[in-house]
């Protein structure tokens, strides 16, 4: 779709659009939580942490009525029971590490943290499955695997903190992406609370299960506007025997793509990422973090790869004669082979840049989009110039995942005026002409709610409010969150 969407609102009070609900909980509700989750799983309002008011989108805090710390799944049952028999809406929360806003409390609201259910249940090396409780972070699913020889398809910075439960509520990427897809395509099975209580127990252990809807996919992606998810059953991967890592400069974005398409097609299935860094990301990068520059000419796109394969030495050998072969094509302009994990690791600071983004821009302004892979190049020229023609100077880096279809764009907000909304408006606009998506992995939350028509069809968006109302009847859970 084109044309512009609404202007951003401000962060919604509890129950917007729902008569009475969730303005004035009666005293009882608290009572009520407590006997049946404890007094130490219940903290009321003025007395919930600070870490608990806001997530990691930038929107201020905000003190829910209080926060619910359950350890079980009919403890969350119960207080979901609870809130729905008082009006009160609920809050999911998982590790706070979202970007949009999903888990930003709302005034009026009980906050419902997932975070002490936190076991890993089972870990099945056979049959290569591993069962977790929402509050698991992904760096100790991630762990948990690799004890028994495997890895988990999913991998992002936020590993360390970021939970089950929220990864899969906003479908979560990251790196891993291009081989074995988002935290959707890592589920066989999950357990989640609606919003009256009951209990949907769908932890089935197989592949071929072809009974009707696949509700387990209703709540993912869904940013806990549907229920809460309280368990999941995760598929593994075999762990790679081999790994390695080449930095490439390339002279445009058609060669990145050609490139990546020989690679694929000559390391099928090894390919685990594809980081194409434009010039003004990797200048950035490396004066941010006081890098050399890698090549001894500077280039317009350097192309950060990762490969995994049967054995180290056969790995390297067949990628220097594929990368001979780029070069001599005019694919590949200069490259760099890591040969030890130092190495490797050296490239990847260029990348991960993006820990320095909040110390350097001030503040910065993030996107995270989708578009036709094909048009991405032609996307990326068009958005810089007409940034330039609206803030001439300004500065903005791009950089993304590319074979799964990701950009990001960072833009200093102090070389923009602090005009974010202007800038969102630009964008996201752009992005609808190019028929791409407005969120590629961060989700909507409450961030990019109001440019969410730029990738939705109306129709769309009606079936969207039809499941929310037959699932969620209310309104009760995470209002205002999506589309409102």
């Amino acid at each position: 779709m084109s044309g512009h969407p609404a202007a951003p609102q401000g962060t919604p009070t509890a129950g917007e659009g729902l008569e009475g609900v969730g303005r004035a909980a009666p005293p009882a509700f608290l009572a009520a939580l407590t006997e049946a989750l404890g007094a130490d799983a219940v903290t009321p309002g003025e007395a919930v942490p600070d870490r608990h008011l806001a997530d990691w989108s930038g929107l201020p805090p905000v003190r829910p009525l209080a926060l619910l710390r359950p350890r079980s799944t009919e403890a969350v049952s119960a207080a979901l029971r609870l809130c729905s028999e008082y009006r009160v809406p609920v809050v999911p929360q998982g590790g706070l590490t979202g970007l949009a806003g999903a888990a930003m409390p709302v005034e009026g609201a009980v906050a419902l943290s997932l975070e002490r259910m936190n076991a890993i249940e089972s870990v099945d090396a056979a049959t290569r499955t591993l069962t977790a409780q929402a509050g698991v972070t992904i760096q100790a699913v991630q762990e948990a695997a690799a004890e028994a020889g495997l890895r988990f398809g999913v991998d992002f910075g936020a590993r360390g903190s970021a939970q089950v439960g929220g990864a899969l509520a906003t479908n979560a990427g990251g790196n891993g992406v291009l081989q074995f897809g988002m935290m959707r395509e890592q589920l066989l099975g999950l357990e989640a609370v609606l919003p009256d209580g009951r209990v949907l127990p769908m932890l089935r252990p197989m592949q071929k299960n072809n009974t009707g809807y696949d509700l387990k996919q209703f709540f993912v992606g869904a940013e806990g506007t549907l229920g809460v998810i309280t368990r999941a059953l995760f598929r593994l991967q075999p762990a790679p025997r081999a790994r390695a890592t080449l930095l490439a400069a390339l002279p445009d974005y058609d060669a990145a793509l050609a490139l990546l398409g020989r690679l694929q097609s000559r390391f099928a299935g090894g390919v685990a990422a594809f980081e194409l860094m434009w010039r003004d990301f990797v200048a950035a990068s490396l004066a941010w973090q006081h890098l050399r520059e890698p090549f001894d000419t500077v280039h317009p796109l350097l192309a950060l790869v990762d490969l995994d394969g049967g054995s180290e030495a056969a790995l390297q050998a067949e990628l220097e004669e594929a990368l001979a072969e780029a070069m001599e094509a005019g694919l590949v302009v200069d490259a760099v082979l890591a040969q030890s994990q130092a190495q490797a690791a050296a490239l990847w600071k260029i990348r991960e840049a993006t820990a320095e983004l909040p110390a350097n821009m001030h503040p910065p302004v993030n996107f995270d989009v989708s578009l036709p892979m094909a048009q991405i190049g032609r996307f990326v020229q068009e958005c810089r110039a007409a940034l330039e023609v609206r803030w001439p100077g300004h500065l903005s880096v791009f950089f993304g995942h590319i074979g799964d279809s990701n950009l990001h764009l960072s833009i200093d907000g102090a070389s923009i005026g602090g005009d974010a909304e202007a800038a969102e408006h630009l964008v996201y606009d752009m992005v609808g002409r190019f028929a791409g998506s407005v969120s590629a992995e961060h989700g909507i939350g409450l961030h990019k709610k109001p440019y969410l028509g730029a990738s939705r069809t109306p129709e769309e968006l009606d079936v969207m409010r039809a499941i929310k109302a037959a699932l969620d009847p209310l309104g009760l859970m995470n209002p205002g969150k999506v589309f409102g």
